[in-house]
């Protein structure tokens, strides 16, 4: 096997240690050599004997001389603890490497305080047990419980790894539809920092100090008191979009931590009241998925369709005339 590739699970690989790596920690060198793996994960192999080190049992802290033979056997390892629970998934897309899910409105990611369990991590270790083995499941990127769809879930270690580094590259493309409230004349971009909420540690808020945060938006279509937005993220912090259409004084649509007052346009419709009052999530789906698959190399994408609940929206808002 030639020692350019880097191990995939359960492979067993044999490689020298070059010359230019005299005077490194083992444990140091493994972890530059292969960045697939955590320094830790490294630690607890070499601790364990799954590394050797001409042909001998051996120490992280060891300095390496260069010249040396080593045999590494990399091995899977529980990284999670939680339980596999039976849940129909929206699967668009799989292969060896990756899923694509449509996630509906209303399910939590990972188990926490609140959500325990019936969260989409336990429907990923119920669907496939393996998951168990990779750091959150594989999953590498965040929908809100109330956001609807695509996300993707990496199948193994090496794929997961490359997906983290491509959503750090920016190259992962993420298109939105959202509908707000208030008229929206023209679209644009939003570059504003965003960062924990200093009172309410549940919010994000655009804060000066915060990371870097850019949201670009188009208008799609004008309704009398809300419009409909194409949204594409450049970067991916947490609730991103309801802050920064928040900070333009354009809220989401049913954003219960985000939205304020719901405002109904005057003379609106008994059906568009009922339907306004009635939409208590944010209008926020994730319709298109772009990235290039860590194995093949080639750019894929994925839409999924708007669900029914906003679909209907859309419709009552289109009716509405007013007086």
């Amino acid at each position: 096997m030639s020692d350019s590739l880097p191990p995939t699970e359960l492979e067993i690989l044999q490689l020298q240690v070059p010359e230019t790596a005299a005077g490194l920690r083992l444990d140091q060198w493994l972890a530059e050599r292969f960045p697939d793996y955590s320094r830790s994960r490294l630690q607890r192999w070499i601790k364990s004997g799954q590394v050797l080190l001409d042909g001998r049992h051996c120490q992280a802290k060891e300095k390496l001389r260069g010249g040396e033979r080593l045999l590494v056997k990399p091995v899977l390892e529980t990284e999670i603890a939680d339980q596999g629970e039976a849940m129909a998934l929206d699967i668009l897309f799989e292969d060896k490497a990756i899923l694509v899910i449509n996630k509906p409105a209303g399910l939590v990611m990972h188990p926490a305080a609140g959500n325990p369990n019936g969260t989409l991590l336990n429907g990923l270790l119920n669907y496939l047990p393996d998951l168990a083995q990779i750091p959150r499941a594989g999953i590498v990127h965040r929908l809100d419980k109330e956001t609807s769809g695509l996300l993707v879930v990496a199948k193994t270690l090496s794929a997961q790894n490359a997906l983290v580094r491509q959503l750090q590259a920016r190259s992962v493309k993420r298109e939105y539809r959202a509908i707000v409230q208030g008229i929206m004349r023209i679209g644009g971009s939003v570059d504003a920092p965003i960062a924990r909420h200093p009172i309410n540690r549940l919010r994000m808020a655009v804060i000066e100090s915060g990371k870097p945060a850019v949201t670009h938006y188009r208008v799609i279509e004008r309704f009398r008191a809300h419009t409909y937005l194409k949204v594409n993220l450049e970067t991916g912090r947490t609730h991103q979009i309801r802050v920064h259409m928040a900070h333009l004084h354009y809220p989401l649509l049913g954003d219960p931590l985000y939205g304020g007052r719901l405002k109904l346009p005057a003379g609106a419709s008994e059906d568009l009241i009922k339907e306004l009052r009635g939409f208590r999530r944010q209008a926020l789906h994730a319709m298109q998925l772009e990235l290039i698959h860590p194995v093949r190399g080639e750019s894929m994408a994925w839409k999924a369709p708007l669900p029914e609940d906003m679909q209907h929206l859309l419709e009552v808002l289109k009716s509405d005339v007013g007086k």
